[in-house]
């Protein structure tokens, strides 16, 4: 069948009549299976009309094409959910065991977690019109439901299987958050990460210091396409999620199983931070009051100062955020730490006489310094640091994990130090460079990466130790959003090619280079009408559609084959 991500095993064999679904199944869902059984009744009952009333109810029930019998407790047909932990074993702790047969669809898995990926399974195994949002009203003949019947037994390879979006460059609203959420679920991804501050915006509201999103939300203008390009937007630009939006969004995630990663940076990366409250800059050296947001792309190099007082400020900065991200659904919280500029601080008598105080090794050993800070900070609280490979660089406590970003190096360092990682390597799997070397692409950014490259990707590097080697914790495609304006434009630049991504982290597949890429292409045609009914802008293989082109913008197309690092 056309699954996407490919299960572990699937015997569906083509010969065998198909189980017809009659018009109102039941759903019997057993224990620990309550969140995806709400789920299946909101989202497919949508799509299909069904009621799914429980397994017995009076009316429910209905006649099973080519068999009887009940599914659960006693109806004629339909879907059955239960646990089985013993499933665990064999196929991980998120894994699951879907049967089809004379009565129905059973769905075992050996976590809720295991139970909500079966019912994505079952989904795409109903076909394309299982995605919409409303049965058609009408008809003279009723719409008939079937599946493919036989067995599906799958797990997934990592347990991190995450997408970075950055909302920080280009706010995305919270109706399209949750629209990432549910695409991520249907490729079976379990973590978003929520780029939420950068110097070019701050996204979420802190009650304590309400000037972060009063001011610090948005910007007068922004550039249209790379740095180096002449065109602006002179629309002003931003936005933020208000703490119960956070809330909101946080649960739509956990109910489909997704941990979302929030990021705050320090030290660097925080222009729009010091635009709102001028004093957390480097006042010695800048007119911290007359900055604002920066309205362009790249690096600023307005950082934060190295001081008690900023702590102190951060430290109320995160105390909320922690509590707006429990722990169950966001054990780690990333702090950036990464591309932070020193020129400021080489130049600050404050920042020289601090480093001096510390005892630290120059402006680099600042910048260790606010993170250890941070690490040790969050791991009181019993949460998890994580920031990008640059935090290697002063040395971390070891709970703190790694976003290995600049290529392999950090996350291969990292792993042999004992710290778990999170492979994201830029040449491999950040989403905003470009697809196709074709002159119609719209603002090409970077090397080449075309959804082959991306299947090829291998989140676990053979110079690995095999203790190192399981310390990777899963990988995770990057989203930036600087020449990214809208939806449509990062559905363009994310699909296909994070279809290719969910099956390197999901399933089992052979070394790069064996990989069927061919047989991956030939599934998503399939796909491509799934992600065509959830309303995906993705790229066609032909190339961009009209609409989906931006001539004239100027972006940074690099050539050549990107290097393997």
């Amino acid at each position: 069948m056309d699954l996407i991500p490919a299960p572990r095993t699937a015997d569906l064999p083509e010969d065998a009549p198909p189980y017809v679904f009659g018009p109102r199944p039941a759903l019997d869902a057993g224990p620990g299976t309550e969140g995806t059984a709400r789920w299946l009744r909101r989202e497919l009952g949508a799509a299909t009309g069904w009621d799914l009333p429980p397994a017995g109810a009076d009316g429910g029930g209905a006649e099973a094409s080519g068999g009887s019998g009940g599914c659960g407790g006693g109806a004629a047909g339909g879907i059955r959910l239960r646990l089985d932990e013993g499933l665990a074993d064999r196929l991980g702790p998120e894994g699951y065991v879907l049967t089809v047969g004379d009565v129905g669809a059973e769905l075992a898995g050996a976590s809720p977690a295991g139970v909500f990926w079966a019912a994505q399974t079952l989904r795409q195994l109903l076909g394309p019109d299982a995605y919409r949002r409303a049965a058609p009203l009408g008809g003279a003949v009723p719409r008939v439901w079937s599946l493919p019947r036989g067995t599906v037994e799958d797990g997934p390879r990592f347990g991190w299987r995450g997408m970075l979006l950055d909302v920080a460059r280009h706010f995305t609203p919270k109706g399209g958050v949750l629209r990432w959420l549910d695409l991520l679920a249907a490729h079976k991804l379990n973590v978003l990460h929520l780029h939420l501050t950068d110097d070019q915006g701050w996204r979420v509201e802190i009650k304590r210091h309400p000037r972060l999103t009063e001011v610090g939300a948005w910007r007068p203008r922004s550039r249209r396409g790379h740095r180096a390009s002449p065109l602006w937007n002179d629309t002003p630009h931003g936005g933020f999620y208000t703490q119960d939006d956070i809330r909101e969004i946080v649960a739509y995630a956990a109910e489909r199983h997704v941990r979302v990663v929030p990021e705050i940076d320090v030290p660097g990366h925080s222009q729009a931070a010091i635009a709102a409250y001028p004093e957390l800059g480097n006042t010695d050296v800048v007119d911290t009051a007359a900055l604002g947001v920066w309205d362009d792309w790249g690096i600023s190099e307005n950082v934060l100062a190295p001081t008690e007082a900023v702590l102190r400020f951060y430290e109320g900065v995160f105390e909320e955020v922690l509590e707006l991200f429990p722990p169950d659904v966001s054990p780690f919280v990333h702090v950036g730490g990464d591309e932070c500029p020193k020129a400021q601080w080489r130049a600050s008598p404050a920042a020289r006489q601090r480093i001096r105080e510390l005892g630290v090794d120059g402006e680099d050993g600042l910048q260790s310094w606010f993170v250890r800070h941070f690490d040790g900070w969050l791991a009181r609280r019993g949460r998890r640091l994580i920031g990008w490979d640059e935090i290697l660089e002063g040395g971390l406590a070891p709970g703190a994990a790694v976003s290995s970003w600049r290529g392999y190096a950090g996350g291969i360092a990292a792993a042999e130090a004992g710290h778990d990682v999170v492979m994201c390597p830029e040449q491999h799997v950040y989403l905003d460079h470009r697809q196709a070397a074709g002159p119609e692409e719209p603002v090409p950014i970077g090397y080449v990466r075309t959804s082959q490259d991306v299947y090829r990707f291998e989140p676990v590097p053979p110079e690995l130790s095999g203790a190192a080697a399981r310390r990777v914790l899963g990988a995770q495609a990057n989203v930036w959003t600087e020449v990214m304006e809208d939806q449509g434009r990062i559905d363009y630049q994310v699909f296909p090619r994070l279809a290719a991504f969910a099956e390197v982290v999901w399933s089992t597949l052979p070394a790069p280079a064996e990989r069927d890429h061919a047989g991956f292409e030939a599934r998503m045609a399939a796909h491509r009408r799934r992600l065509d009914v959830l309303g995906v802008e993705y790229r066609p293989p032909g190339g961009p559609l009209p609409w989906q082109r931006r001539p004239g913008v100027l972006g940074r197309p690099l050539e050549g084959a990107p290097p393997n690092v």
